[in-house]
């Protein structure tokens, strides 16, 4: 998957322009095309500083809104997946090397929090938030895997099958549900990256009144 990261990427970058340019490029494997979007999208997650957005319209406008969904969800948990468990058995040494000293020190709150849990799902809920970059921050976190998973997929489902949507509206070339959810998603976006801070303000509350709380209440 490293190897295939660092193949595709610079094909990723150049196929972002639009859904159609990513469309025919996807169309041209054939018969194995679903496999390369589901490629693309794990290669997203593990190299997040690539926009994951226009890979999931891309899969609604190739592949349906359904379809699309299936793909994306199967491409974003294998490289959640990769990304979480290489933040686990490389720590802090290699998570420090991708996320910026800012953004790291910004959720460090979720390492060694009873309630990470409950703060992981609402950041990968609210829209507006770094998500890519918290997965391989949830790795130094002592949340249990497969619960990660689950949280983390559950709470971006709802963006995933809203950008495959859009996708398969677009190549239908159906505008009003496009223009419709679009809005609804960036007001959406704007509102979480504006009260970015004061969620993340939030959620440390929320450690902090895990370690104020008396020792048997915690346990």
């Amino acid at each position: 998957m490293i190897f295939a990261s660092i193949k595709l990427t610079p094909s990723i970058s150049r196929f972002m322009k639009s859904p159609e340019v990513l469309d025919r490029f996807i169309e041209s494997y054939g018969s194995i095309s679903a496999l390369v979007y589901a490629v693309l999208q794990i290669v997203q997650v593990v190299i997040f500083m690539i926009p994951g957005e226009i890979i999931q319209v891309a899969g609604g406008y190739i592949f349906g809104t359904w379809l699309g969904t299936l793909l994306s969800v199967v491409g974003i948990l294998l490289g959640t997946i990769i990304a979480f468990f290489a933040a686990r058995v490389f720590g802090y040494s290699l998570v420090n090397r991708l996320v910026s000293p800012k953004k790291l020190e910004k959720f460090e709150f979720l390492i060694n929090n009873s309630k990470s849990e409950i703060a992981m799902f609402v950041l990968f809920l609210v829209p507006g938030i770094p998500k890519d970059s918290l997965v391989y921050i949830s790795g130094l976190t002592p949340v249990k895997p497969l619960r990660f998973l689950a949280i983390s997929i559950v709470a971006r489902l709802p963006g995933i099958w809203g950008a495959a949507y859009i996708g398969a509206h677009l190549q239908q070339k159906d505008y009003l549900p496009v223009w419709i959810l679009s809005g609804a998603a960036l007001v959406l976006f704007v509102l979480g990256a504006l009260n970015r801070e004061w969620i993340v303000g939030r959620l440390h509350r929320l450690r902090r009144s895990s370690q104020d709380a008396p020792a048997d209440e915690r346990s």
